[in-house]
């Protein structure tokens, strides 16, 4: 039986509209066109000359005759092009494949092959490795390749393709009228996850998603219009977590930066009135251990958030003595980046650092626009009890989840068994329905039948004055079955021996939990600044262990 609340009251075009976070940039284009939009260098670009230079792009690519469903892979750092191919490629109905610059060519000639590119825009710093990555190409469609010019990369390089971006934007037309993709489910961009085994998956974005999550990002950090957002994330990671739709929503400026260095970031503060930033926990680290006479003038009240390992107590107070204010999120390539935050409560302000550090370490609770997010257990599909205790799964649910991986349907169906996204990670969740992550699956560490987690491990070696970075993974034991392995970057200047470590560990942790083994050297790291564990389980079973 028809509802009263249907009966006559058909969706049409006036009262339906796909969501998508390409309004973002008309509204702000319409509404504040002479505000600033870019800085990168001497370059100040407003949101009208972005906007225009968007529809360039997206004319541009359907000339060439990429459209819907079109894969355009871009290898670019946090540059102008980069912000406007997060608008022009999806406003010519194409998709968005961000690349990861710090990829070996293989590594991109899968991806190129996988995503079935059409078309590639490649900055000159990355030109080398793009060729060689197009030698490794297994399929043999041509590619539309496009060349950027940066007169703030100073290094030689060989074009890959016959034009360049300037001339490719020329042959476009800055009033193109684009369209809102017919479908709000339709993919925006394709991300593939870091894979340490195997191939990478491709994580697939929808326009909902993708301005669901650029909306949550403004409500979770109260967001001002005009914000002045520094570009320390990568934007291929996520999408900078949805950071460029966010900004255009809030007619910000964009501050590029091509590489993370503590000077550049600090001297861009001071000379942009920088408002926000995001990144890994190395980034923020870097700014904390910074000489003093580097941080001079740098305005106070500059909003980070930090996404990965859990800031530990150093970091927060390194953090208020630079008078920024640190914000906790969480998430997964395949949840559009962080969909979690640590939401803060005044009573917090109160409390002594640590027991700060303890809160702020949690993962939080759901993004405001996200429908769900549980602590269950995996087997029965039941939440686990608020008790702060029972480990269970992080699941998410809702909008900002991705539609899938490309052309992996086992996979898919394996990450959504249930109606939940399945993010591998195991948690407990507290009584105030906050949780915090134990450890990945995999990183869990069985020793003697007992399990240890090895971010309890990690939060103690944090705590240690001369700690800069720590991993701890398992080592392989004749009589334990596994051990844990702990591999610290010390401070600059930090002299602690292996023993001072164990030490230290002693006074925090049970006995079983303890390294058994302590390896001092530089943490391997992927381009967002994660530790990549993968890599110093392969070094563990060589380590030597130490009596404890």
């Amino acid at each position: 039986m028809t509802s009263i609340y249907d009966q006559d009251l058909p969706r049409n075009e006036a009262n339906f509209t796909p969501i998508s976070p390409l309004s973002f940039i008309e509204r702000t284009a319409e509404v504040y066109p002479d505000r600033l939009a870019i800085v990168h260098g001497g370059l100040r670009q407003t949101w009208s000359q972005t906007y225009a230079r968007a529809r360039r792009l997206a004319s541009a690519l359907q000339r060439a005759g990429l459209g819907k469903n079109d894969t355009v892979a871009v290898m670019l750092p946090n540059t102008p092009p980069m912000v406007e191919a997060h608008f022009g490629v999806p406003m010519a109905g194409a998709v968005l494949n961000a690349l990861n610059t710090r990829l070996d060519p293989e590594a991109i000639a899968f991806m190129l092959d996988h995503g079935e590119a059409k078309a590639v825009i490649v900055d000159p710093e990355f030109a080398g490795t793009m060729a060689r990555a197009l030698k490794l190409r297994q399929a043999t469609t041509p590619l539309l390749l496009i060349d950027v010019e940066d007169a703030l990369f100073a290094g030689e390089h060989q074009p890959v393709g016959s034009t360049t971006y300037e001339s490719f934007l020329a042959g476009g037309d800055p009033a193109f009228a684009w369209q809102l993709p017919e479908d709000e489910w339709d993919a925006i961009a394709l991300n593939y996850t870091s894979g340490t085994t195997g191939n990478p998956k491709g994580v697939v974005y929808h326009h909902r998603g993708a301005a669901t999550n650029a909306i949550s990002n403004i409500l979770e950090w109260d967001m001002p219009k005009h914000a002045v957002y520094l570009w320390t994330l990568p934007m291929f990671h996520c999408n900078g977590w949805c950071f460029p739709w966010t900004v255009a929503a809030r007619a910000g400026v964009n501050v590029c930066l091509r590489r993370v260095d503590p000077q550049a970031i600090f001297d861009a503060m001071r000379e942009h009135g920088v408002t926000h930033y995001c990144g890994a926990p190395i980034v923020h680290g870097l700014l904390v251990n910074a000489p003093a006479a580097m941080k001079a003038g740098v305005p106070a009240g500059i909003k980070a958030m930090v996404a990965g390992a859990a800031p530990p107590a150093s970091m927060i107070e390194g953090m208020e003595q630079m008078g920024f204010d640190l914000t906790h999120v969480y998430g997964l390539t395949e949840v559009y980046g962080p969909a979690t935050v640590c939401a803060k409560h005044e009573a917090w302000d109160a409390l002594d650092v640590g027991e700060r550090a303890r809160l702020n370490a949690r993962q939080g609770v759901r993004y405001h626009l996200q429908r769900d997010v549980r602590v269950l257990n995996p087997e029965t599909m039941e939440p686990v009890p608020q008790d702060g205790e029972t480990m269970g799964e992080i699941m998410f649910k809702g909008n900002i989840a991705m539609k899938g991986y490309l052309k992996n349907p086992e996979a898919t169906a394996e990450a959504f068994a249930g109606g939940w996204f399945h993010s591998g990670d195991l948690a407990v969740q507290y009584p105030d329905g906050y949780f915090k992550i134990k450890d990945r699956s995999k990183d869990i560490i069985i020793s003697g039948g007992e399990n240890i987690s090895s971010i309890e491990v990690e939060d103690v070696l944090y705590r240690h004055p001369d700690v800069l970075a720590a991993a701890v993974v398992a080592r392989p034991d004749a009589r334990w079955g596994e051990t844990p392995c702990a591999f610290v970057e010390l401070k600059f200047g930090a002299h602690t021996s292996p023993e001072d470590i164990v030490a230290h560990c002693k006074k925090h942790l049970a006995g079983f939990k303890v390294p058994r083994c302590v390896v001092f050297g530089e943490l391997p790291k992927t381009s967002t600044g994660k530790i990549q564990k993968f890599e110093l389980r392969k070094r563990a079973g060589s380590a030597q262990a130490i009596d404890v």
